[in-house]
C-alpha cells in the first residue's frame, strides 16, 4: 500500500491497511480493534466508514497498533486532527504541519538514474558520508570509506549524485541531502542493479567479520522449517521493520557513522526435492 505521507484522509488510510493485511493474512476487523485497545470488534471499521471519530488517545492507538513510528505516527495523529478540525483555520493550521513532516521526511523516488545509482555501493555510501564532512575534500572522504576507495573515484560519485538531484551544495560549498531516503519506485524497473548492489554489500559484510571489532557490528541469523503462508507473513514484518528502522534513523540530523544493514531471507532446501 501507499506511504502513509501520502494520505490526508486518516479514515481512507485504515481502510486501506486492513485491505491490504487482509489480502494477505488472517486478518480481522475484531483483531485490529482489539490491538488498538477497543471492546467494539467494529469500532474501526465504523471509524473507516466515517460513522465514529478518533480521540488523541485513540489516535495514537491506533497508529501503534498499525506500528506507526516517529514521524509516520506524528503525521497519522495530524491526519485525525485534520479531520476534527472545525474552521478553515484550524484546517489549514494542521495541514501546514502535515506538509512540513510530509516534505522533511520524503523519499527520493530514482528513475532513469536508478540502474547507475545502485550499480555502485559508493553511491548509496557518499550519499551518507558527504553532508556529515562539511568543507573536506575527495581525498578525506576516500579515507573515511571502507573499504578504501580514491580521490578520483569520490569526485567523481560526488558529481553523479549531484546531477542525479541526490546531493546539492549550500551557500557555504557544503555537500546536503536533497531527501531523507531513496527508493526504487517499482522495484520491476531496477532488478538488475538492485541484485548487483546487494551481491556489492554482502561481499563486503563477510569482510567486517574479521576486519571490524565485535562491539561495532552485529550479526545474527535464524534457520527456520516454514509453510508459504509463515514466509509470505514474515516477508511483511521485514518491510515493516525497515520502515522502524528509518524511522529511528531520519529522527536525528547528525550522523557519527555510516552504517549498512543487510536483510537476507532465503531458501536452504528444494521445495521440489522436498516433495519427492
Amino acid at each position: 500500500m501507499k506511504d502513509v505521507l501520502e494520505y490526508t484522509d486518516y479514515r481512507q488510510y485504515i481502510a486501506d491497511y486492513y485491505a491490504d493485511r487482509k489480502a494477505r493474512s488472517s486478518f480481522s476487523w475484531q483483531g485490529f480493534a482489539k490491538k488498538a485497545g477497543f471492546t467494539s470488534p467494529v469500532y474501526l471499521k465504523y471509524v473507516s466508514e466515517g460513522k465514529f471519530n478518533l480521540s488523541d488517545d485513540a489516535a495514537r492507538r491506533v497508529a501503534d497498533a498499525m506500528r506507526l513510528l516517529g514521524y509516520e505516527k506524528d503525521y497519522f495523529c495530524e491526519m485525525v486532527l485534520f479531520d476534527r478540525a472545525g474552521s478553515d483555520a484550524a484546517k489549514k493550521a494542521v495541514f501546514k504541519r502535515m506538509l512540513a513532516i510530509a516534505d522533511s521526511h520524503k523519499a527520493k523516488i530514482l528513475e532513469g538514474d536508478s540502474f547507475r545509482y545502485f550499480s555502485d555501493w559508493k553511491n548509496s555510501v557518499l550519499r551518507e558520508l558527504a553532508p556529515t564532512m562539511p568543507g573536506a575534500k575527495p581525498l578525506a572522504m576516500a579515507r573515511a570509506c571502507r573499504p578504501k576507495v580514491s580521490a578520483a573515484e569520490v569526485s567523481e560519485t560526488l558529481k553523479f549524485l549531484v546531477s542525479a538531484d541526490l546531493l546539492q551544495k549550500d551557500e557555504n560549498g557544503n555537500y546536503v541531502q536533497t531527501d531523507k531516503t531513496v527508493t526504487t519506485g517499482p522495484m520491476e524497473v531496477t532488478p538488475v542493479a538492485v541484485r548487483g548492489l546487494h551481491r556489492q554489500m554482502g561481499e563486503l559484510a563477510l569482510d567486517t567479520i574479521e576486519g571490524v571489532p565485535q562491539d561495532k557490528r552485529n550479526f545474527s541469523g535464524l534457520t527456520l522449517g516454514l509453510t508459504q503462508g509463515a514466509y509470505d507473513e514474515i516477508v511483511q514484518e521485514i518491510a515493516e521493520f525497515r520502515k522502524r528502522i528509518i524511522a529511528i534513523a531520519t529522527k536525528e540530523d547528525s550522523t557519527d557513522e555510516v552504517y549498512r544493514m543487510n536483510i537476507q531471507f532465503f531458501p536452504m532446501t528444494n521445495k521440489q526435492d522436498l516433495k519427492k
